[in-house]
């Protein structure tokens, strides 16, 4: 077996069914797609599917070949854990319990969590509290249905380190808890990236490929719709670290090209991100 690359959905066109989604991933020479349920009321829904439209997916993947191994979970964003307001704590938990659901039902392995205790409130101790308080409630029903549940390095200075994550994951000490580092991320707030992916290897369950724009005193950074080669990551100095800390997961190339007028433009920009970081994973050893 190859190492696993895959796209992020919302990379794709948005309209194309998920048979269509998987077939042009297929044809880009992607091992997956990373599914998405976000803090739309749109994504949210899937939540909501009938047997029959879960079985349409399994079907997709089966037909294709292209498996859907992960989703990322940012609705977590509209309905955090750590929310003062309990009723949407309680929307969060209800979501986090149908997502696992939905994941074991069709075949995902990974839930991507965001790492916030709140994002659209004020943080203090409380937040933490309860965010620490509902993470174990989830690794709990995680641990019951063998889905494994990974917290992304983000855009918030919650968890903005793999070094943060690891104090959480000591915190909570399940079996089933992972981090899912983004690129981007990760060097957008300065982190020594050697320390980072030494000290914590053997937690990272996946790989976001991004590129950001840093956080300085005066800017408070871009976290998305950086192109590749533009932004603040060291590619060929990560690339390097990744192969000396034996890291032998997927790769996830994170874009959001959803919206492009046409399929052959989507086409264009994930190629250009291809070939952007294929000749520098290969000259790693990654790919």
């Amino acid at each position: 077996m190859s190492r696993p690359i895959g796209i992020y959905e919302k990379a794709t066109p948005k309209h194309l069914t998920w048979l269509e989604r998987l077939n042009f991933a297929k044809d880009l020479g992607f091992d997956f797609v990373e599914l998405s349920i976000d803090e739309s009321d749109e994504r949210l829904e899937r939540l909501e599917w009938s047997k029959q439209q879960k079985l349409d997916i399994v079907k997709a993947i089966f037909e294709t070949n292209v498996r859907i191994p992960t989703i990322t979970f940012s609705g977590h964003r509209r309905y955090p854990m750590g929310s003062n307001d309990i009723a949407i704590e309680n929307r969060a938990m209800d979501l986090m319990k149908k997502c696992i659901i939905f994941a074991q039902d069709i075949g995902v392995r990974n839930i991507q969590l965001a790492g916030y205790d709140v994002y659209y409130e004020d943080k203090s101790e409380q937040t933490r509290e309860r965010f620490i308080k509902n993470l174990r409630q989830a690794c709990t029903w995680a641990e019951e249905a063998q889905v494994i549940l990974s917290i992304e390095i983000m855009d918030d200075p919650f968890i903005n380190s793999i070094e943060k994550y690891l104090a959480i994951e000591k915190e909570i000490d399940s079996p089933f808890l992972f981090v899912y580092p983004d690129t981007g991320n990760i060097s957008a707030w300065h982190n020594d990236l050697w320390s980072e992916f030494y000290n914590g290897h053997r937690s990272i369950s996946a790989i976001h490929l991004k590129d950001c724009y840093a956080v300085t005193e005066n800017y408070k950074g871009q976290f998305r719709d950086v192109p590749f080669g533009s932004g603040c990551v060291e590619w060929a100095k990560l690339f390097e670290i990744l192969r000396k800390t034996n890291y032998n997961g997927p790769f996830l190339i994170e874009m959001w090209s959803e919206q492009c007028k046409t399929i052959n433009e989507t086409r264009k920009a994930i190629i250009a991100a291809q070939d952007f970081l294929y000749p520098l994973m290969e000259k790693a050893g990654l790919k």
